[in-house]
C-alpha cells in the first residue's frame, strides 16, 4: 500500500514537471510563431503603398486589437441627438452603456462591433458640428496567444489529473488529487473569464459620444455717433463712481491724520514768530 502512494506521488510529480515543461515549450511556440501573420502582410502593404490607405481597415492580417473612439458634437437638440446615436448604435448590431445627461450636455457609451466602428463614427459627425474625435488601438495579439496556450495546456492538466484520480484507491490519494484538481480547475477557469474578455475586447468597440449645445453668439457691436456718445457716457459715470468711491474710502483717514497735523503747524508758526528779532523804529 505505501509503495502504491508513494509512486502516485512520484507520477503527480513526474506530470506537474511534464506539464510545466509544456506550457513554456508552447508558450515560445506561440511567440515565434505570432509575428509570422505580420510579416506575411509587409508585402501587400508595399504593393499597396501607391493607393490611399482606407480608414475603415479594422486591423493588419492576424493582428489582434482593441479600438475605442471619442467624439464630442455640438448642436441646439442634444436630446434628439442622443435618441438618434442609441438608434445608430443598435442598427449595427450594438448597444448603448452608461450614460449621462444634463440640461444642455450629455454623454453616453455606445458599444458597437469593431468592424462597424469607422461606419458608426461617421454617422454620428452628422447629427451635429463635431467639436473633437479620436481614436485608440492597442495590439492584445500576444495576450490572446498566451492565453490560448495556457488554457490548452491547464486543460489536459486537469484532463489528467482527473484520470489519476479515477485510479485512485487510498484516502490519502484522493484527497490529495481532489485538492490538485480543485486548484487547478480553479486555474483553468480564471483564464477562460480573461480569454472571454480579451476575445469581447477585441470583438467590440466603445465610443464615448459627448453632446453640448453650442455657446451663444457674442453680442453685435453698434457704430456711429449715438453708440459711441453712450459709451462715452457710461465710461465718464463709471470713472466717476470710482473716484467718489476712492475719496470716500481715503475721507477717515485724512480728517485722523488732519488733527496732529494742524497742531504740528500751528506749533511750528509760533516758534518761527518767538525767534524773530523785534525791530526798533530808526531815530534821526
Amino acid at each position: 500500500m505505501i509503495r502504491r502512494t508513494r509512486s502516485l506521488l512520484l507520477a503527480l510529480a513526474a506530470f506537474a514537471a511534464l506539464t510545466a515543461c509544456g506550457s513554456d515549450k508552447q508558450s515560445g511556440e506561440s511567440m515565434a510563431a505570432a509575428p509570422a501573420p505580420a510579416q506575411q502582410s509587409a508585402p501587400d502593404a508595399k504593393a499597396g503603398s501607391g493607393k490611399a490607405q482606407q480608414p475603415s481597415d479594422p486591423a493588419p492580417v492576424g493582428r489582434k486589437l482593441t479600438r475605442g473612439a471619442q467624439l464630442a458634437l455640438t448642436t441646439p437638440e442634444v436630446g434628439r441627438a442622443v435618441d438618434r446615436a442609441r438608434q445608430a448604435a443598435v442598427s449595427a448590431g450594438g448597444y448603448t452603456g452608461a450614460e449621462r445627461a444634463e440640461t444642455s450636455t450629455a454623454s453616453l457609451d455606445l458599444v458597437v462591433p469593431a468592424d462597424k466602428l469607422d461606419s458608426v463614427l461617421a454617422e454620428l459627425a452628422t447629427f451635429g458640428q463635431v467639436v473633437s474625435r479620436s481614436q485608440s488601438a492597442q495590439d492584445v495579439t500576444e495576450q490572446v496567444v498566451d492565453v490560448e496556450s495556457r488554457l490548452a495546456t491547464e486543460r489536459k492538466s486537469v484532463e489528467r489529473v482527473r484520470a489519476l484520480l479515477d485510479r485512485a484507491t487510498t484516502i490519502s490519494e484522493i484527497t490529495s488529487l481532489e485538492t490538485e484538481l480543485t486548484k487547478r480547475e480553479s486555474d483553468l477557469e480564471s483564464l477562460q473569464t480573461r480569454h472571454t474578455q480579451l476575445a469581447g475586447s477585441v470583438a467590440t468597440s466603445k465610443i464615448t459620444l459627448t453632446v453640448t449645445t453650442p455657446p451663444p453668439a457674442p453680442p453685435a457691436k453698434d457704430s456711429g455717433f449715438l453708440p459711441g456718445l453712450t459709451t462715452g457716457w457710461h465710461a465718464f459715470l463709471t470713472f466717476g463712481s470710482a473716484t467718489l468711491t476712492a475719496l470716500g474710502a481715503i475721507a477717515p483717514f485724512a480728517a485722523l491724520l488732519a488733527i496732529p497735523a494742524t497742531a504740528l503747524y500751528w506749533r511750528l508758526r509760533r516758534k518761527s514768530a518767538a525767534a524773530k528779532p523785534t525791530q526798533h523804529p530808526a531815530t534821526s
